[in-house]
């Protein structure tokens, strides 16, 4: 197949000026993504020091070290964020603490905001 010049394609498409009319583009639709939600856990004076780690580190995956810097956080400052995720699994996880902390009677509190 031989190469077209600039001038057959010109000839060929009846385009004598340089627009770029006959050019089609293909464009994808942009999805968005989904917001972001903080898993916040807030502190008391009655729940344990422990539970607090044993909670994060069953629901949020985190180690040992990484469930007691949170928990002192939440300790000395009333609150810490543990984890940012879409809407569903922040709620899963909200209800998992908070159903667990009531078994156990504790009145751990978690609560969920928009990043």
């Amino acid at each position: 197949m031989d190469r077209m010049t600039p001038q057959d394609w010109t000839m060929a498409t009846g385009d004598d000026d340089d627009s770029d009319a006959s050019v089609v583009v293909a464009t994808r639709p942009k999805t968005k993504r989904p917001p972001l939600y903080k898993v916040l856990l807030l502190n008391d004076d009655y729940t344990p020091m422990e539970f607090v780690v044993a909670v994060l580190e069953r629901f949020f995956g985190l180690s040992s070290a990484q469930s007691f810097e949170i928990m002192l956080t939440v300790h000395k400052k009333g609150v810490a964020v543990v984890g940012v995720f879409s809407h569903e699994i922040a709620e899963t996880k909200v209800a998992q603490v908070m159903d667990f902390a009531r078994k156990h009677q504790h009145p751990l509190q978690c609560t969920m905001e928009r990043e």
